[in-house]
């Protein structure tokens, strides 16, 4: 089923420049005026979608009986984190009360959670080093990953197998089905085939598909399958990602079904909101056990030895009335893991970054997060005159020239180190709350 990125967007008139922009992003809408916003439909569930987070009994065999040789292709790409998350995905268990309360935190045209008093959204950075992806670097736009041609699925199968009762049971409408690739990949491995680089990439498909384009039920549309095959090519695949799980959230935030990747929400919330590393710990975390950072926070500088700030948290009111009053104090905004790192920045107002990905261009500001950013809370910045979800028509002229439009913004962007510690100003602090206040929700009864 093609999926709709522009729900939000397509009320939003197109650029027609700087003073039109201004007038028409001027005001901060505030979340209860965003039309079908979760945060004023207390009633609606919408988490979990269907069965696309569902445990895959076929996965871990599948993925128990890989060669060596494959594996080692994974790593070579840039898998292997990836690939022990997904050798561990049955056990993890989604706290979805806890993704549901940030998600009526997530705001549709900012494309970042309001928090009482800052900013705050996934960086581009912190995903890539999170899930082990090969990380962008400013200088390599020619290495990301997206397409402006037609996507030929059964092309891109065809490296994988060339019979078309394989091609059929893989294929049907605009998306790829992963159980038939898993068999595939089953039946290659005992009969114990050297075709180790195809099934390498078949493998991809399955373990990206699941942890990181979750979108169907055992299913990924034709344009991720397009954004995983280009791993093998040496493509950076992050900004895709995170554009997939950014559309996502304004699909769950607008009453729709969730999707993208929950695993990275879910470190990214462990990292910021709900562990604490605490040195002399003798006990393990219980809470932690079944989180996925009990499988990968080795290398973001997280033990299983940590305490856990949310653990009397229980229940979605619970975690509706603590993310509502979450201080900046409770919210760690520079991780360990960050520490030194650079980050993209918009070079300056007016030159926005988006994300590029095969659905969609999404809009990306990360300057809106100032504290994240390592800087002093300012005055909060004046919205993108870009719309927050851009629907891609690849094929087409415009398309073109907006793909290599987003990409020159890329070329130019800024670039900030994280830095420990911050020096604020109160009066600039309180200007910079006030101005928040315009994006806030008077917050429902919880």
């Amino acid at each position: 089923m093609k999926r709709n990125y522009s729900v939000f967007a397509e009320d939003i008139p197109a650029y027609s420049g700087p003073k039109a922009a201004r007038e028409t992003h001027a005001d901060l809408k505030q979340l209860s005026a965003i039309p079908g916003h979760i945060n004023t439909r207390p009633d609606l569930q919408i988490l979990p979608g269907q069965r696309r987070f569902s445990k895959m009994p076929w996965l871990v065999p599948m993925l128990e009986l890989l060669p060596p040789a494959s594996i080692s292709h994974l790593k070579e790409w840039g898998l292997s984190t990836i690939f022990v998350l997904a050798k561990n995905y049955n056990k993890l268990v989604h706290v979805w009360e806890s993704v549901t309360a940030m998600v009526e935190l997530w705001h549709p045209q900012t494309n970042s959670f309001i928090f009482p008093e800052f900013e705050a959204t996934i960086f581009l950075e912190e995903l890539e080093i999170m899930l082990g992806l090969p990380r962008y670097q400013r200088g390599e736009e020619s290495a990301l990953s997206y397409t402006v041609e037609q996507i030929n699925s059964w092309s891109i199968l065809a490296y994988i197998t060339t019979k078309k009762n394989d091609l059929y049971s893989m294929t049907s409408g605009m998306h790829v089905h992963l159980l038939p690739i898993a068999q595939w990949i089953t039946s290659q491995c005992k009969r114990k085939t050297t075709n180790y680089t195809a099934i390498a990439k078949a493998d991809a498909i399955c373990i990206c598909g699941v942890i990181l384009f979750p979108e169907a039920d055992g299913a990924i549309s034709f344009g991720n399958l397009s954004i995983i095959d280009s791993i093998s090519e040496g493509m950076k695949i992050g900004q895709a990602v995170l554009g997939f799980l950014y559309t996502g959230l304004t699909s769950a935030a607008l009453g729709g079904p969730f999707y993208g990747s929950v695993v990275a929400l879910e470190l990214w919330m462990g990292m910021h909101i709900q562990f604490r590393t605490v040195e002399d710990l003798t006990m393990e975390c219980k809470t932690m056990l079944n989180h996925p950072l009990a499988y990968v926070g080795g290398r973001l500088h997280m033990s299983p030895r940590a305490w856990c700030k949310t653990a009397q948290v229980k229940g979605i009111h619970a975690w509706c009335q603590y993310l509502r009053s979450l201080t900046v104090v409770d919210f760690d905004m520079r991780p360990r893991f960050m520490h030194g790192r650079t980050i993209h920045l918009p070079q300056r107002t007016g030159l926005a970054l988006r994300l590029l990905g095969n659905g969609a261009l999404v809009s990306y500001n990360p300057d809106r997060c100032h504290l994240q950013c390592g800087a002093a809370r300012t005055v909060v910045p004046l919205l993108s005159h870009f719309p927050p979800i851009q629907e891609r028509k690849r094929g087409d002229t415009q398309d073109e020239r907006d793909m290599r439009s987003a990409v020159v913004h890329w070329e130019r962007c800024a670039m900030s180190a994280i830095q420990a510690e911050v020096e604020e100003d109160d009066e600039a602090i309180a200007e910079y709350i006030e101005a928040l206040k315009k994006l806030q929700l008077a917050g429902r009864d919880v």
